[in-house]
């Protein structure tokens, strides 16, 4: 995300200390209730399957996705704060060996990443400037199914995240949080071929499920 904000102020806001917050909700109470939206969808005919997940971070949807039958993952991670605590997570699982983690930007270099038959990512493009690069090239690598979540856009989830750029504008942190245009971005997944199946609406988190 070198075209968004000082590499610096990212990995700040996803450091090691975030990274293990989720690490520990996670093995307390499981994914959220729209992690697991994403994992439904996006397991469906997943044996055998390769998952490639965009900004992953700790890898507790990989995990499931691997409980469930998927062969191998690939992580990109923009911030290394999420490694030593994804490291120890594959570890507890028993997992380790079938994760590939790298710190990789696709939108910037997408030639430097292999298709996958499932293509995920969550909470990731509320985090990056420019939706129709990331979602379209995430697109283009997806073999047989792209979901991916984004904050609804309403008065509620834009007074938050307003407040939060807020904080950080104050505290001079580079890094800003975006609410794309909902349909915009349906429209950059679908360009690259995909349908949509799957879009059920919700106040906060809203999940999008497209299949080729």
């Amino acid at each position: 995300m070198t075209d968004c904000c000082d590499p610096e102020d990212y990995r700040s806001v996803f450091s090691g200390r975030f990274a293990r917050r989720r690490s520990r909700r996670y093995r307390k109470r499981g994914l959220t209730p729209v992690a697991t939206r994403l994992l439904d969808f996006a397991a469906e005919g997943i044996e055998g399957a390769s998952v490639l997940e965009i900004g992953g971070g700790v890898g507790e949807l990989q995990v499931e996705l691997l409980k469930r039958g998927a062969a191998r993952v690939t992580n990109l991670e923009i911030s290394a704060g999420y490694e030593d605590e994804a490291a120890r997570l594959l570890e507890r699982s028993g997992l380790s060996g079938r994760v590939t983690r790298r710190i990789l930007d696709i939108a910037l270099a997408p030639d430097e990443v292999e298709p996958a038959d499932v293509v995920v990512l969550h909470r990731v493009v509320c985090c990056y400037p420019d939706y129709q690069r990331l979602l379209t090239t995430a697109a283009a690598h997806a073999g047989r199914r792209l979901v991916f979540s984004h904050p609804a856009d309403n008065l509620l989830t834009r007074a938050m995240f307003g407040g939060e750029n807020l904080y950080r504008k104050i505290s001079r942190n580079s890094f800003r949080a975006f609410i794309h245009p909902p349909d915009a971005m349906v429209a950059a997944a679908e360009s690259q071929g995909l349908v949509t199946t799957y879009r059920p609406r919700s106040r906060d988190w809203e999940v999008v499920g497209l299949v080729r």
